[in-house]
């Protein structure tokens, strides 16, 4: 598991290969990632949109903006937490992804970003990456 907190909001990432999604002779790989986001300041807050940076072994860069996450816009209250399961697919056996979430305080209309901490994207191909 992958933990950040960020002016009040925590994000725990857990990443999972599924090898059931993937077709290694084919150069595709497929990892789910479960993610609590957790309202742990005094003010009630609201995900906004997303933003990824995905990059896999060779190198290869892609980039995810988006509104939400999973069709959704949650709003946290204090102490609330949100918790839902994406997928990524690579046609490399690793990878690293990491990003943010644009929030608001829903009290001040005041923005602000939550870090979510790069994460390991490892296929039982290869050695272990580490997330920096």
């Amino acid at each position: 598991m992958y933990e950040e907190t960020t002016e009040g909001v925590r994000i725990r990432v857990t990443p999972a290969y599924a090898p059931a999604e993937s077709a290694p002779a084919d150069h595709r790989y497929f990892w789910t990632y479960t993610i609590e986001i957790t309202n742990l300041s005094a003010r009630t807050v609201k995900l906004i949109n997303r933003y990824w940076r995905i990059v896999d072994a060779t190198g290869k860069e892609q980039e995810v903006r988006g509104d939400g996450v999973v069709g959704k816009q949650p709003v946290l209250r204090p102490g609330e937490a949100f918790t839902y399961t994406s997928g990524c697919p690579l046609t490399a056996p690793t990878g690293m992804m990491g990003g943010h979430y644009g929030m608001i305080d829903v009290q001040a209309h005041m923005p602000f970003v939550a870090i979510v901490p790069t994460f390991a994207l490892d296929s039982p191909f290869t050695d272990r990456t580490r997330a920096n």
